[in-house]
């Protein structure tokens, strides 16, 4: 559905979210951001955005004015033409209503995944690190309750848990005051598995207390291919889960050494991959790097600290693209936007 400046500011996004039998209708709505319209009924469709339960995404294709930009800040993500908008709540796009739909038809796909999604990002900005995870980690543990992801389990089918491994997860090496830290899973391209994250958590945390610089990189083709899928749906329950994630993760052991920690990524950089890869003071790309948000489609959102982090360093507006979509991001992209602060191709 699309809808312009004056019939948002009228409440065409405020009709009730639920139908009778409680499923989500119409869970992303598209708005015209060219409809020429007085700067009252612009600031009255921004006062409506706020208060909005449903995904709103702009699009425009001609110059963004004051009013507009503060509209397109209301929103979840504004996708505009080239040279029509500029800052983190908007999406440079060569087919803005092309990208919309994109989004509109993974929000129809996964609804409560997408609104969850939003609700998150949205909350996230308000908190601090340790409040925005613990939030994450709820609405994630309320996700793998429901139906959207026991359809993603049944489709994928049961899987063999993976083998436990043959070398240490994780490998340390000191040079100097430096502590590399190097994922050592490469025949599961580093996925975050149980045993790689005990083994860099714990490794963060020994780090945390010594006076060292810590670079993290990974072996093998890719830095990290995220979350183990053979280890999904595993968990005994939803609240050891959630306090696995928010306790016995690495996201809260990254961030305490945050100004003293680079990660170096290449490859594969999936879900955990640039989750945890965001939290830190320094991320370095290597060229062939990309970098993907897959949970939506799976019926779940970020979990590793992803609706954290990345908001942080690209906006919470540009996270929903990669985040609801599940396309791909290139390191140039990523660079443009802050996801990483160097591209270099020396490793």
């Amino acid at each position: 559905m699309t809808v312009g400046i004056a019939a948002l500011a009228d409440g065409a996004a405020h009709d009730p979210l639920l139908d009778d039998a409680g499923q989500v209708r119409r869970p992303l709505v598209v708005v015209d951001l060219d409809e020429p319209v007085p700067a009252d009924v612009v600031e009255a469709a921004a006062r409506a955005a706020r208060t909005s339960e449903r995904i709103l995404v702009g699009v425009a294709c001609r110059a963004v004015d004051d009013e507009r930009w503060a509209l397109a800040d209301a929103l979840d993500l504004t996708f505009a033409a080239a040279g029509c908008g500029s800052g983190p709540q908007f999406a440079a796009s060569d087919d803005p209503a092309g990208d919309a739909e994109v989004l509109r038809q993974a929000a129809e796909a996964n609804p409560q995944a997408a609104l969850v999604l939003r609700q998150v990002l949205r909350a996230s900005g308000r908190l601090d690190v340790g409040a925005a995870l613990d939030v994450e980690s709820f609405a994630y543990s309320t996700l793998l309750g429901g139906p959207e992801f026991a359809r993603w389990l049944g489709d994928r089918g049961n899987r063999p848990l993976p083998p436990p491994a043959t070398e240490p997860p994780v490998l340390l090496a000191r040079d100097g005051d430096v502590l590399r830290v190097t994922l050592n899973r490469p025949d599961r391209r580093n996925a975050y598995g149980r045993e790689l994250r005990d083994a860099l958590t714990d490794a963060l945390r020994a780090a945390a207390a010594e006076d060292c610089r810590v670079v993290l990189d990974g072996a093998g083709p890719a830095f990290c291919s995220g979350g183990d899928l053979d280890e999904f749906g595993t968990t005994p329950d939803l609240v050891t889960a959630h306090f696995v994630r928010t306790r016995a993760g690495a996201a809260r052991a990254l961030h305490a050494i945050a100004g003293r920690a680079e990660v170096r990524v290449h490859g594969a950089c999936v879900g955990a991959g640039i989750e945890l890869a965001a939290f830190a003071g320094r991320v370095v790309a290597h060229p062939n790097t990309v970098f993907r948000l897959p949970e939506v489609a799976m019926g779940l959102i970020p979990g590793a600290g992803g609706t954290v982090s990345v908001p942080r360093r690209i906006g919470r507006w540009r996270t929903l693209w990669p985040a609801l979509s599940g396309r791909p991001l290139s390191a140039v992209t990523a660079l443009d936007w802050g996801l990483v602060d160097a591209i270099e191709d020396g490793f």
